[in-house]
């Protein structure tokens, strides 16, 4: 019996690891969405391993992936910890919905749906936390007019910042974080039995 608890719980470690080393280089490949969104804003899928972590290993490893992944990005960081306490909470918020009603019943369609709910709740939690923490960072280096500029450039009508996040970053965090969703689902059954030791 202990030897097989020790086993799970090196097999938990040793996974999270990995996941989160995954996430961590998947951060540097990000890319910008021309003519839909402000260029420094970018694309990246850094949330894939966490997501894969907590239907593989609960929610619980998919927050410890977001938070190792953020702790290591700190040494290299510009932000002084804000982006990565951004990044941090928006990863927890999307993951911990999607493992926690994974692990209530284990089926595609609970895996869906449980991740669906957390890239629609990342969206919605993108607006407090960049109005009140991301983009005041960015302030120190881009002034807000010159920032609500860029979102005028594509739609020329927006007025303030907070409008700019309602209309531009929410959907484009959800959709962020449907690409996730979408390469899971296509490879989280492949993957599984190898996480998991099973195979």
């Amino acid at each position: 019996m202990n030897n097989s608890v020790t086993k799970k719980g090196v097999r938990y470690i040793t996974v999270t690891a990995m996941l989160s080393a995954v996430a961590y280089v998947l951060m540097f490949i990000d890319f910008p969405i021309p003519f839909l969104i402000p260029s420094f804003i970018q694309m990246d899928i850094s949330e894939l391993p966490a997501l894969i972590g907590a239907f593989s290993m609960g929610p619980v490893c998919g927050v410890l992936v977001c938070l190792v992944k953020n702790l290591l990005h700190l040494f290299i960081t510009s932000t002084g910890g804000v982006g990565e306490l951004a990044n941090f909470l928006m990863g927890v918020v999307f993951v911990m919905p999607a493992g926690i009603i994974y692990d209530m019943k284990k089926s595609k369609k609970n895996a869906m749906n449980g991740a669906l709910l957390g890239a629609v709740l990342m969206g919605l939690i993108s607006i407090p936390i960049n109005y009140f923490l991301t983009y005041p960072m960015y302030y120190n280096f881009m002034p807000e007019a010159v920032i609500l500029e860029a979102y005028r450039a594509i739609v020329p009508s927006m007025k303030n910042i907070l409008q700019c996040l309602v209309c531009f970053n929410m959907p484009f965090t959800i959709v962020k974080g449907l690409f996730s969703v979408g390469i899971t689902m296509l490879i989280y059954k492949h993957i599984s039995p190898i996480l998991k030791g099973t195979r």
